[in-house]
């Protein structure tokens, strides 16, 4: 987000460019990054089931945030240190 906040979301489809033109037009006013506009996106996972993506989804969000940076940097070998 632009605030430098890392915000967690999951998209239905194709293309997650679609759901960050979403958060970036403001469409709703109670969303989290409503207020941290523009929003862009720095990782992304293709799950091939929507139940697989939604576990991984609040799994993520109970992360810290230097474990999110790590996932976002590829540094997967740091992931069990920051558990």
């Amino acid at each position: 987000c632009a605030d430098g906040r890392l915000y967690v979301g999951s998209h239905r489809g194709p293309d997650p460019e679609v759901r960050i033109a979403q958060h970036n037009d403001g469409l709703d006013p109670s969303a989290f990054t409503y207020s941290r506009r523009p929003v862009r996106l720095v990782w992304a996972c293709e799950f091939q089931s929507v139940t697989d993506a939604v576990a991984f989804e609040r799994r993520l969000k109970g992360w810290s945030r230097a474990k999110k940076k790590a996932l976002i940097a590829g540094d997967y070998r740091a992931l069990p240190a920051l558990a």
